[in-house]
């Protein structure tokens, strides 16, 4: 199993910047993919970004696409997501979630998960 550590969250005002950060370690593991999700109160979760670990792939929901930008560092088995005007509607708890099966192909396939970090983008 992946242990994570999020951070990055905070209050911004809309149209501003934040960027998150997520740690993955552990005894033995190999990332096949790290993605975001988020979840607003009262709503389900929602999946935001993934990259794909060997060829950095990546993808993004159409809420934020072409406002945010995810990236990794393989040396520090980290992924950032860089999230460019903020708009209201991204206020939520955004989760990192790292999957080790090859083939992947589904929000089931992420077994380990960060315990959140609260964005806020105020009115």
């Amino acid at each position: 199993q992946v242990q994570l550590v999020e951070s990055g969250g905070g209050l911004v005002q809309p149209g501003g910047s934040l960027r998150l950060s997520c740690a993955a370690s552990g005894r033995a593991f190999r990332l096949e993919a790290m993605a975001w999700f988020r979840q607003a109160p009262g709503q389900a979760r929602e999946f935001v970004s993934y990259i794909n670990w060997g060829p950095g792939t990546t993808y993004y929901a159409d809420s934020v696409r072409g406002r945010f930008t995810i990236s990794r560092d393989n040396a520090k088995n980290t992924t950032y997501l860089q999230m460019n005007s903020l708009k209201v509607g991204d206020t939520a708890v955004y989760y990192c979630a790292a999957t080790e099966r090859p083939g992947w192909g589904s929000e089931d396939d992420f077994g380990s998960w960060g315990q959140g970090t609260q964005v806020t983008v105020s009115s």
